[in-house]
């Protein structure tokens, strides 16, 4: 393959399928693989999945990913890690027991609280905040408004050792956790950009522009 590519992991879990159709909506060829070969020489990886994160890090094991992913977090393509692709980012998770994750980036996996009227899983269209002070202007938030809608599915969130590094927070009841981070060439998304609509496109269109 000559023609630049972005490899979206495959790995047994996730709608791998969606993220293919979205990366195509806005030009970007991506293609689903689990070849070492094919991931190294990509322009861009796509990590995303839905399930448990001890079954997750246990296929990628099975099918030898863990170091691979590992090596491409190490080079300046983006690796972008969505929903429980976020998650497995981490050092660990506490979900059904405790998991070491790939440890590319510093942080725990932790469940969401219930209250009064606030179910989990969380399921549904949700607002993204900017943190703090925070632009968004050259991630691949750019162009997006403060508050813009975004469609989660998820039990857990991620907690971040270096907040410094979090693109946007959401709220959910009580809980106020990371909806998106960016760490060097490291890209996240909690929510689901390719179930967004025109505002989850944009996230693609900007990944476009900088592979």
């Amino acid at each position: 393959m000559n023609a630049k590519f972005v490899a979206i992991i495959d790995y047994g879990l996730g709608n791998l399928f969606s993220v293919q159709q979205a990366c195509k909506a806005v030009g970007i060829r991506a293609i689903i693989t689990a070849s070492r070969d094919d991931i190294l020489r990509s322009a861009g990886v796509i990590l995303t999945g839905v399930g448990a994160f001890g079954t997750a890090m246990e296929h990628l094991t099975e099918k030898g990913l863990v170091d691979v992913l590992r090596e491409y977090a190490l080079s300046d393509k983006p690796l972008v890690g969505i929903c429980l692709g976020m998650q497995i980012l981490m050092t660990e998770s506490f979900e059904f027991g405790r998991h070491a994750g790939l440890n590319i980036v510093p942080g725990t996996v932790m469940k969401l609280q219930t209250a009064p009227g606030v179910k989990v899983p969380h399921v549904g269209w949700n607002q993204i905040q900017a943190d703090k002070d925070i632009e968004w202007k050259g991630t691949l938030l750019d162009g997006l408004s403060n508050g813009a809608a975004m469609y989660f599915v998820h039990s857990y969130y991620v907690k971040l050792e270096k907040e410094d590094v979090v693109s946007s927070i959401t709220q959910y009841g009580p809980n106020k956790f990371c909806s998106s981070f960016q760490f060097d060439n490291i890209l996240a998304f909690q929510f689901h950009p390719e179930c967004s609509g025109q505002y989850g496109l944009e996230i693609y269109r900007n990944l476009a522009k900088r592979i």
